[in-house]
């Protein structure tokens, strides 16, 4: 059981790039560290996308994709028009929802068939909080995100489970420095 300085300590935490403060409301005071939490970006530069293609044209056959899911060990990939704009995304819920339940035949049906499309879509942008991006997959009931620059180009791909390393990672720091802090080895900067 944490301290009740502790667990004032863990209540709240700065956006990535706030300075630490604390504010006093009434019978509360929350302490935030100098720590930046993870970002979109850092917990796709940790995940199996970041060094993969993890696109496919629309006009691709969907067992194209199925062969894509098995050899990179993925479930969702981004779809791409002629253009090279982002239309979409497939994920092995459409195959098993649309095509297998339904006795369609794979290679005799296009990606951009069944497919989510792009205006249906919910993405992220490097700059948002790994929070953020776990609440945008709780509110829409979906397990990737696309990560889109600021000019809308297909940068990244997050799964839900790139998200719960990242945040098992930062509790795992967050307990490290409070233990190291009651310990007396320098709890804001992590002992030695």
């Amino acid at each position: 059981m944490l301290s009740r300085a502790a667990n004032t300590f863990l209540r709240a935490a700065p956006k990535a790039g706030q300075v630490s403060k604390s504010i006093s409301t009434p019978m509360t005071t929350r302490f935030y560290s100098l720590q930046e939490h993870a970002s979109a970006k850092s917990a796709w530069e940790n995940s199996c996308y970041y060094e993969m293609d993890f696109t496919i044209s629309d006009d691709s056959s969907v067992y194209e994709a199925v062969q894509k899911f098995a050899a990179y060990d993925v479930g969702c990939l981004v779809t791409m028009d002629a253009t090279g704009h982002i239309s979409g995304v497939i994920s092995e819920r459409d195959y098993i929802s649309k095509i297998a339940l339904l006795g369609r035949k794979s290679k005799d049906t296009l990606v951009k068939e069944i497919s989510t499309k792009s205006s249906n879509l919910m993405t992220a942008s490097p700059a948002d909080s790994v929070d953020e991006c776990m609440n945008k997959m709780l509110s829409k009931d979906i397990r990737h995100l696309p990560l889109l620059d600021e000019h809308g180009k297909v940068i990244g791909m997050l799964s839900v489970k790139d998200l719960v390393k990242t945040l098992v990672s930062e509790k795992d720091q967050t307990i490290k420095v409070l233990s190291d802090f009651a310990l007396g080895k320098g709890g804001h900067f992590g002992g030695e």
